[in-house]
């Protein structure tokens, strides 16, 4: 009995000279997710169209004083912070409740980098949000001064422009934590509401613990910037309150998603 051996062997690359997918085409799929699903479509969809409504509405029903660029950002910002948080939490769930993620990471293995994909994904949607915000609110403004007689008042500046983008960024990385730590969609936008309402609830109800809700409730460190009177120590309630309720949150999440069994 004779055994036949291969004459050409098949040379195998080692893993470690197979080339990493690279780190910008990551975060352009990341992007992508958040559209080409019906949920974030429609949510994307949902963003606009709300966006567009508030602006109508206060355009023809708000007093010709109040017809300022600095309130039309206040009614374009106030639905995307209500909504950019969930989409910065089904661009997490969508993979887990989908199986999709198993595609994802069979495709890039360190799930660390797809993790760090995600958080550059919904920052740079975030930034998006501001510059469309400030678009709406610039148009809003122009219409009320031109249709409706306001006022006009442009005043606004480069501290109005960090604010609005501090809440929108810090929002939409609320809602990845929040989707990272349960990775169930229904479960983290039920939390994502609740949780930081009754914390506001419990601390406009106790005011033996006024001086300490800037350090322990998000929303309370957060007031300074819609009025856009941030000083010293609203500086580092902010960050302080930052620690708690986003970075902390994005670690639990990180360690979650590198330790779950992908199904």
């Amino acid at each position: 009995m004779s055994t036949q051996e291969a004459e050409n062997p098949v040379a195998r690359q080692p893993a470690s000279d197979i080339a990493k997918v690279p780190f910008g085409r990551l975060v352009r799929v990341e992007l992508r997710k958040m559209y080409d699903t019906r949920a974030g479509m429609w949510l994307l969809i949902a963003i606009g169209v709300i966006t567009l409504a508030a602006v109508a509405l206060f355009l023809f029903f708000a007093p010709e004083a109040e017809l300022t660029f600095n309130n039309f950002v206040g009614v374009t910002a106030t639905p995307q912070a209500f909504l950019l948080p969930v989409l910065g939490i089904l661009v997490v769930t969508s993979e887990w409740s989908q199986r999709t993620g198993l595609i994802s990471f069979t495709l890039e293995p360190v799930r660390g980098r797809i993790l760090w994909a995600k958080v550059v994904a919904v920052m740079l949607l975030g930034l998006v949000a501001v510059v469309l915000l400030l678009g709406f609110a610039a148009l809003g403004n122009a219409l009320g001064t031109s249709i409706q007689g306001g006022d006009g008042i442009w005043t606004f500046g480069a501290e109005g422009t960090r604010d609005v983008a501090i809440l929108q960024l810090t929002g939409i990385l609320s809602g990845l934590a929040f989707g990272m730590i349960l990775l169930n969609s229904a479960a983290a936008i039920v939390l994502s509401f609740v949780l930081p309402t009754a914390f506001g609830i419990f601390f406009g109800i106790v005011t033996s613990l006024a001086d300490a809700a800037p350090w322990i409730d998000l929303g309370t460190a957060q007031r300074p910037l819609f009025e856009h009177t941030m000083q010293g120590e609203d500086w580092a309630h902010l960050l302080v309150t930052g620690l708690w309720w986003v970075i902390i949150p994005l670690g639990v999440g990180a360690y979650r998603v590198l330790r779950s069994e992908v199904k």
